[in-house]
């Protein structure tokens, strides 16, 4: 597996100088520590698994997102689904794989599916920074 961790830190445990200052400047959190270990672990069992690129995890609510390289998402989605349930069971979390360096749309659409999206607008605020704004469809049934 590719990380920005190198593997000796992750099957170790222990941090170099070079982790353990990406920690300290915010570039990896202890969350990307932990998916990074877990995803290492199962690597034996996954062969498929040595081949992916792990970017970023993010967790919010009870929802994990987990950011791989292009074209990594199959690979973290084979095996009927076990590697996913093995990270939501080991994180008490609904997992989502998202693929980095996509476009906007798609990452979204990644994000939200099921639900399908109406229309995406870019919002740019005065202080020059810009806002997304995503309109979801509703479900049928619903009001």
């Amino acid at each position: 597996m590719k990380t920005e961790l190198c593997s000796f830190c992750l099957k170790s445990g222990i941090l170099c100088q070079k982790c353990s200052a990406k920690v300290k400047a915010g570039e990896i959190s202890e969350l990307d520590l932990r998916i990074a270990r877990l995803l290492l672990s199962l690597e034996g069992k996954y062969p498929s698994l040595q081949n992916i690129c792990f970017h970023k995890a993010v967790s919010v609510g009870r929802t994990l997102a987990i950011i791989v390289g292009h074209g990594d998402v199959p690979r973290l989605l084979g095996y009927g689904g076990k590697i996913i349930k093995t990270l939501g069971e080991e994180t008490n979390k609904s997992v989502r794989v998202l693929e980095y360096g996509v476009d906007d749309r798609k990452f979204l659409e990644d994000l939200f599916m099921p639900l399908s999206i109406l229309t995406i607008n870019t919002i740019w605020l005065p202080d020059g920074t810009t806002e997304t704004r995503v309109i979801l469809r509703r479900k049928r049934g619903s009001q």
